[in-house]
């Protein structure tokens, strides 16, 4: 059997008995592009109830992994003798091994599909995760974070570019939304299972850190061998979409595509996507976005620590899991009025504005108010990422939307890097927690500058650039 052969029997040819719209009657061509709405809904709603289930899942175990040294910190510190300098650093450079490696590896999913990539991608960072537990000092700390950078490379945008394979445009929003769910899942949960796990300590002769970093890399491989059996690569393939859906999806997914390439053009070599001034406005603001992210995450459990002047344990951990819950909700609700009044700038601005204000205000002295603005602050970081991912999504396509993404996402996560460099340098030069936190939000300040240069709307960024 030839190669021809086998790639046709992978993505069958989807008949279309109905007659060509040239013609139809204008009331047949009406009912014919109603019929096509609701074989679309019916298969983007099939496909949103089958697979984010599952995406959610494995954000919420990526997620795990590349936080949960945030739990860890002060155990590393007492125990190994990992310095604040250096853990800053370590936390940090898990980015610049991402980085390097993000680009390759979503182009390598582009051609193998995600299935197959997806898995190697999470067996080998929960091996990582896991080998966290050796961590012996300063070196160690920094070799394992830097390697579970490059194991992790092209996870997340992965699956950005996976969404597009399933989900036209103006489900995105939503879609996006609902995905981002994993982001504070992982923290809300993650963080009391963190604690919960430190009371293993000294079973077995291990600590409790150790056995954190053990049971949540773990978890990670078990995901990656589930994904191998379960993760679809594109509609073709799957058996819950009739051939009827699948001609509807695809048509619409072609169709985007085609109007992207008439706009911006295609064939755009990797290269060249450095000469786009969309793209490098991307970069920048998704760069500072992930300081004020990663500002929160990487010491969240700690703040709340010295808020509560207790050791992190469960009930620090369940107090840590607040502002997430907070998210949650928020994300909920901005990223469905973003999509009911295509308003994605504006939802930018304002998740902005609420992390930058939130991070000050987390600095206040009353731990009352000091968790409001954690609420306020984690709100703010996580939904304005949901919103942003629809402007590039909207912008590219095909391998070209491989390329951006994973660019985007590998420069821009070096902001991942910077963020706790920035608090710790800050803090140590003024002596004061509070200056970090106001470094931080600074960055808050920069992206809203930056997002003001945006399209208002998703649509606008189909017009031809002049």
């Amino acid at each position: 059997m030839t190669s021809e052969t086998i790639q046709n029997k992978a993505v069958p040819e989807i008949p279309d008995a109905m007659p060509p719209l040239a013609a139809l009657s204008p009331s047949s061509l009406s009912a014919r592009i109603a019929d096509q709405e609701t074989l679309r809904r019916g298969a983007t709603g099939k496909a949103f109830a089958k697979l984010l289930p599952f995406l959610i899942l494995m954000y919420i175990v990526a997620f795990l992994d590349r936080s949960n040294i945030g739990s860890a910190k002060q155990a590393l510190h007492t125990d190994v003798g990992v310095s604040d300098a250096m853990f800053a650093f370590g936390a940090g450079v898990f980015f610049v091994g991402y980085a390097l490696f993000e680009i390759p590896s979503n182009l390598i999913l582009y051609r193998v599909g995600a299935r197959r990539w997806m898995a190697r991608i999470m067996v080998t960072w929960g091996l990582v995760s896991a080998a966290m537990m050796f961590t012996q000092g300063n070196l160690s700390f920094i070799i394992l974070r830097m390697m579970l950078g490059i194991a992790e490379a092209g996870f997340f945008p992965g699956i950005m570019l996976y969404l597009t394979f399933w989900f036209p445009e103006r489900e995105r929003t939503r879609v996006l939304g609902v995905f981002y769910f994993g982001y504070p899942l992982a923290m809300t949960f993650g963080n009391p299972l963190s604690g919960a796990l430190f009371g293993l300590d000294g079973i077995l002769g291990l600590a409790g850190w150790q056995w954190m970093f053990l049971l949540e890399g773990g978890l990670a491989v078990a995901m990656g061998i589930a994904t191998y059996f379960v993760l679809p690569d594109k509609p073709q393939d799957v058996a819950w979409l009739s051939n009827a859906e699948k001609t509807a999806l695809s048509g619409i997914l072609q169709k985007e595509a085609a109007e992207k390439e008439r706009a911006h053009g295609h064939g755009i070599q990797l290269g060249a996507l450095l000469h786009s001034s969309k793209l490098l406005q991307f970069l920048a603001l998704y760069m500072v976005m992930q300081v004020a992210s990663y500002g929160v995450v990487f010491y969240l459990p700690e703040q709340v620590s010295l808020i509560l002047h207790e050791k992190i344990g469960f009930r620090v951990g369940l107090v840590s899991g607040i502002p997430w819950a907070f998210a949650i909700l928020s994300t909920f609700v901005i990223t469905r009025l973003v999509q009911k009044h295509d308003a994605p700038r504006l939802g930018l601005l304002v998740c902005l504005a609420a992390a930058a204000i939130g991070l000050c205000i987390s600095g206040a002295e009353s731990g009352v108010v000091a968790v409001i603005g954690l609420c306020i602050a984690a709100a703010g970081v996580v939904t304005v990422q949901a919103v942003f991912w629809n402007f590039p999504l909207a912008h590219f396509t095909g391998v070209q939307a491989a390329g951006a993404i994973a660019l985007i996402n590998a420069l821009g996560n070096l902001g991942g890097f910077a963020a706790p460099n920035i608090r710790s340098f800050a803090s140590h030069l003024w002596e004061t927690p509070v200056a970090g936190l106001y470094a931080v939000a600074l960055s808050g300040l920069i992206g809203l500058v930056i997002a003001a240069f945006l399209p208002r709307t998703n649509h606008q960024t189909h017009r031809p650039a002049h």
